[in-house]
């Protein structure tokens, strides 16, 4: 199977979503959304709301709420229809929503236009599923849940250079992540099977509504700490590794906290982007 079939889920339910009326509509009729609820009596003021319990719940823990965020920039890798995006938008000056599919981001600015603050918001396409189209150090923070896990390995990394990249020097990222666990054996493979099916034509748009085939759809990758700072660690410091007090997760030279606050699954990545040394100037005369 390709690499670019993993996005194959995300672009379905993307395109699912435009087709109704309303965002209430989507969070009753969709099987993608991410609070775990369902039923018909969800509405989008209630996704919204679990979104809004738990942005400040994280910013205090990881040490990321202050005052002066109200003039900062920060980044969202993977808002869908904006779930958190909304709480981002009073927390920080402005925010760059950013997600693979642009009936997401079409849904996202309409969330926040009647939960957030708008004027703040602007939306990033993720086209290729793997690099973000901001400029280097044009983000004070980058920060992303439940999003990582549905992406290829490489793609999910490449996405992690990316918010090194995209982040100022001596700003923060916090990214979350699904660790390992017993029942990744047949979770794993009924995910690559399903993403199989969404291949076929007519399936994909029927396999969105239900929540069971796209959560195992959207389960494509596991990474541990040390493949994350293996490939971005080089580039910062004040490391963390953030877990559920049941969790395992840990990283060879890194700090380990506990938050009961955190799936048992998960695991974050809370770190400083280092500071970048200047790039020598050519002595005049070099040129050929």
């Amino acid at each position: 199977m390709s690499r670019r079939s993993k996005l194959l889920p995300w672009r379905t339910a993307g395109q699912v979503s435009e087709q109704f009326a309303s965002g209430d509509d989507v969070v009753r009729e969709t099987g993608w959304v991410f609070n775990n609820e369902t039923g018909e009596e969800l509405t989008l003021a209630e996704f919204v709301a679990t979104g809004d319990d738990e942005v400040p719940a994280y910013l205090e823990q990881f040490g990321l709420r202050e005052p002066a965020n109200a003039e900062r920039t920060m980044l969202e890798i993977g808002s869908g229809i904006g779930r958190m995006t909304c709480a981002f938008t009073r927390e920080f000056g402005s925010v760059v929503a950013s997600d693979l599919d642009a009936g997401f981001l079409e849904r996202c600015r309409e969330t926040v236009a009647k939960f957030g603050v708008p004027e703040r918001l602007r939306t990033v396409h993720v086209a290729d599923g793997r690099s973000i189209d901001l400029p280097d150090d044009s983000v004070d923070l980058t920060f992303s849940y439940i999003t990582l896990q549905h992406c290829d390995h490489d793609d999910a990394l490449d996405l992690c250079a990316e918010s090194v990249r995209v982040t100022v020097p001596a700003g923060r990222i916090a990214l979350n992540f699904r660790g390992r666990s017993r029942s990744d054996w047949y979770v794993l493979p009924s995910g690559a099977l399903m993403r199989a099916m969404f291949r076929v034509p007519g399936i994909g748009p029927a396999l969105t509504r239900r929540r069971w085939s796209v959560r195992l759809a959207w389960q494509a990758n596991r990474l541990t700490p040390d493949q994350v700072l293996a490939q971005i660690g080089p580039d910062l410091e004040h490391v963390t590794i953030w877990r559920h007090p049941e969790g395992r997760a840990t990283a060879v030279g890194s700090h380990t906290e506990t938050f009961d606050g955190i799936n048992p699954a998960h695991w974050w990545l809370v770190a400083t982007v280092t500071t970048r040394p200047a790039t020598p100037e050519e002595p005049e005369g070099t040129h050929q």
